[in-house]
């Protein structure tokens, strides 16, 4: 693990927590707008958002209103380190399971889905678009693999409060960036 990331992470991390305890509901209004009004998400749009872990921004009732405006909305699981993550359809009820890293994802009874967007939490972003995460590399590969697939894949979003935002992340060789954030301020393209 790279040490100049290390040091960023527990920078980022108590930075993060302190946004969260301070801004959450009011980050997590508004955003949908923000996804509906710059990207291409309409009905049977299948988006992988993802279970808040920590401080993370809790996206779940922003989950909750694009099913409603009929997405197919999807969870990640991980199914092993240093594989790519997996996407199962939520329909926003029933039993999850716990899985690595203490996550949380849909029982294997529900159907696999590519996603069209996936919603990507961060501990930080730059101005380029890269995103600092927890060092697993799950993101990025996950990225990786579905771009690899098809030139013409969808659009993944980083979702995070404003005050996530570095100057410049050091930039590692599988590190994959982001066509957007969305934070409570703003859209940020990156393509």
């Amino acid at each position: 693990m790279n040490p100049a990331k290390a040091a960023l992470r527990a920078q980022a991390l108590k930075r993060r927590g302190y946004l969260q305890s301070r801004k959450d509901g009011m980050a997590a209004r508004g955003m949908d707008r923000l996804l509906f009004r710059y990207l291409p998400i309409g009905r049977g749009t299948v988006v992988a958002g993802y279970w808040p872990l920590g401080s993370e921004l809790d996206v779940r009732a922003l989950l909750d209103r694009l099913r409603a405006r009929g997405c197919r909305v999807a969870l990640p699981v991980v199914i092993a380190r240093n594989l790519p993550l997996v996407f199962r359809l939520w329909r926003g009820t029933g039993r999850l399971e716990a899985g690595l890293h203490g996550t949380h994802h849909p029982p294997q009874v529900n159907p696999r889905v590519k996603p069209d967007v996936v919603l990507v939490p961060m501990l930080a972003y730059d101005r380029t678009g890269l995103r600092l995460g927890y060092g697993g590399g799950y993101y990025d590969r996950t990225l990786a693999a579905l771009r690899r697939r098809s030139r013409r894949w969808g659009i993944a979003v980083g979702i995070a409060f404003a005050g996530q935002k570095i100057a410049i992340l050091p930039k590692g060789a599988h590190d994959q960036r982001l066509d957007c954030i969305v934070t409570e301020r703003g859209y940020l393209p990156f393509r």
